[in-house]
């Protein structure tokens, strides 16, 4: 039987101070005992409503039924009402000082209605049973910084479909666990991340315009479904990281744009509470009860359903108040500057509560500019993430690839350029959904090119976005050269693997990340320049790139060459600093991956001689538009 649920005044207190991590346990809807009566015990804070009362299918929407209860000073209104069982709908009737009334939907609910519906329903996450303890406990002992993560960015709703189960065609929770992790586990990723899991109204958002942020979206199930696909993954060894919107909101009435009849959530001075460019609500981080509902947010998803990492959306956009913004459009600070204190100060406090609460959780920050210290300690004045994501890299490798191979050479130093920075950050490499949409294109349509060309440059550019210093991220669909754009509204197309360049794209990234996680030169010194060497960095008039990665031993380097032009190289000459035979790991031209077939020795032994500044070479015929990858 449900114990008692009530509002304490200590409750009240530590939520007025921001502090009150665990105050989703508190307010929303949980199932309660009073007076020996089962039923369920409603919170909601509207500190500047009028009245409230919760409104549901368990009073037939009735108004007057259920009237809410002010706590004292707190601001939040409660309600225990008998008899309401699981799976029922409900909202709160605020109304507001000037007599509106309002149908909210409830900020913390776990569950929600089915979209186009808006109303919150009532769930039990107590049934919710784990089997994941090996792998809690081996992720808190991790050092993330020295371990591989190569993230699969995964929509639910578009990677896989039935096709004619009903009008959407979404696989379950469930169904899509099985299926995820038998391909994750068949191609070597290591996480997943998956897109728009907070509940939101509109599939063209994406999810990143949110209305429920404590509750898993209905699209594929109920929040025990979601649970069993976080058990799942983890149970195969795969780990889970959520996309997480703490920027902004949506105006959509039933969510929390001015929720009590006044600005609650969002900042009161439109210069301050609007995003123009995007249309959304901006959140008031100097009030500790919105800092609080935010931090009790990412508490929830990795307490709740054993998420193992938050990638922050949009962090540019809440650092800088001048963001997407013109003249007369933003508010300095109080020192004149464009920074946000407040959005500073929240990052460090929940960054600081989340390594301190979830030892091995990874916070990773999609920030676009060059802020300083964003993956930095908070005690040493940085905003505490464990990783970012370097969006300069991305910037920068879409351009070069983009580029005819005869331009190349005046451009070379975009594939150089990220290394000079590398040691500021702990960065991931990203290929994220953002780079695919909006007439991008697909990776595979960036690249020049006949259609060969365009595979074998993908081939090539993948190989050094894999072993350059960083973790990964790569997006659904392009492992296997999806040649469309993504859509939200339809599946991948996986009819293209029975195509022989697309299977053997395929073919090749499962090689490529097998590679990766089995030599830990590739991600063990991530953050260092004792992982990276360049061989040759200045070989633009041939624009060939060589490196060597390196791990504590010393005993298993990496070395890699990588042709950007569609010339054959013959006699190929690369230094190497001993005289250790070089054992081939992967050639991108192999014809099984969709290449010309050109052969590379399985080993080569080094040659005395000065080549590259080094003290020995390695000699073969390097491949157009080709990757050869080697340990010694």
């Amino acid at each position: 039987m449900a114990e008692k649920v009530f509002i304490s005044e200590d409750d009240s207190y530590l939520f007025g101070q921001g502090t009150h991590y665990d105050i989703y346990k508190k307010l929303g809807a949980h199932f309660s005992e009073e007076n020996g009566k089962r039923g369920v015990f409603f919170a909601v804070w509207a500190p500047n409503a009028e009245k409230v009362a919760v409104v549901g299918t368990f009073n037939n929407w009735d108004e007057n039924r259920n009237p809410m209860i002010l706590q004292g000073k707190s601001g939040i209104f409660t309600a225990f009402v008998e008899g309401v069982w699981e799976g029922e709908l409900y909202k709160y009737l605020i109304v507001t000082r000037d007599g509106e009334k309002l149908y909210k939907a409830d900020p913390y609910a776990n569950y929600s209605e089915m979209r186009p519906g808006t109303a919150s329903r009532i769930t039990d996450l107590s049934k919710i049973s784990w089997t994941d303890t090996k792998w809690m406990n081996e992720r808190a002992q991790k050092n993330l910084l020295e371990e591989p993560m190569a993230v699969y960015e995964c929509h639910i709703g578009s990677w896989m479909r039935h096709p004619f189960k009903d009008e959407d065609g979404f696989y379950n929770y469930r169904e899509f666990a099985d299926r995820i992790v038998e391909y994750l586990k068949e191609m070597k990723y290591t996480h997943v991340e998956l897109m728009g899991i907070a509940e939101h109204p509109f599939d063209g958002s994406w999810g990143y315009q949110v209305t429920g942020y404590f509750a898993p979206t209905s699209r594929y199930g109920t929040p025990q479904d979601f649970a069993y696909l976080v058990n799942h993954l983890h149970k195969n060894n795969i780990g889970v990281i959520l996309d997480w919107v703490p920027a902004h909101f949506p105006k959509d009435a039933h969510g929390l744009a001015e929720f009590d009849g006044t600005c609650l959530y969002e900042h009161p001075d439109t210069r301050l509470g609007e995003h123009p460019d995007w249309g959304t609500k901006i959140f008031n981080y100097s009030m500790n009860e919105i800092r609080n509902f935010l931090i009790a947010n990412a508490i929830y998803w990795l307490e709740e359903f054993h998420i193992d990492g938050l990638r922050v959306d949009a962090v540019a956009s809440m650092l800088y108040l001048d963001y997407g913004k013109q003249d007369g459009q933003w508010v300095a600070n109080k020192y004149g500057g464009n920074e946000n204190l407040d959005a500073i100060e929240f990052f460090k406090h929940l960054n600081s509560v989340i390594h301190g609460r979830f030892p091995g959780v990874a916070t990773i920050a999609e920030e676009s500019t060059a802020w300083p210290k964003v993956t930095a300690p908070v005690e040493d004045d940085g905003l505490g993430f464990t990783f970012k994501w370097n969006m300069g890299w991305m910037h920068d490798f879409c351009s070069y690839m983009k580029l005819d191979p005869f331009f190349r050479k005046d451009n070379h130093n975009k594939l150089t350029f990220a290394m000079s920075y590398n040691s500021s950050e702990n960065y991931i490499m990203p290929l994220s959904h953002d780079e695919v949409v909006h007439l991008k294109c697909s990776m595979v349509n960036k690249m020049p090119g006949y259609q060969v060309d365009k595979y074998a440059n993908l081939r090539v550019g993948y190989t050094f976005m894999f072993t350059h210093s960083g973790k990964k991220l790569l997006f659904m669909g392009q492992e296997f050269a999806q040649e469309r754009e993504w859509s939200e509204a339809r599946e991948l197309d996986w009819f293209l693997l029975e195509n022989d360049l697309n299977k053997g794209m395929q073919d090749f990234m499962k090689e490529l990340l097998q590679i990766y996680r089995k030599y830990p030169a590739l991600y063990q010194l991530d953050t260092s320049w004792e992982g990276f060497e360049w061989i040759n960095a200045d070989d633009n008039t041939r624009s060939i790139y060589s490196y060597i990665r390196k791990d504590r031993t010393g005993k298993k380097n990496i070395l890699v060459v990588l042709n950007m032009t569609p010339m054959r190289r013959e006699y190929f000459r690369v230094g190497v600093p001993a005289k250790k035979k070089c054992k081939l790991l992967l050639n991108s031209d192999e014809k099984r991956f969709g290449g010309m077939g050109s052969e590379i020795l399985p080993e080569l032994t080094p040659v005395a001689g000065e080549c590259d500044g080094q003290p020995y070479y390695i000699e073969f015929d390097l491949p157009a538009l080709g990757a050869a990858v080697f340990t010694f």
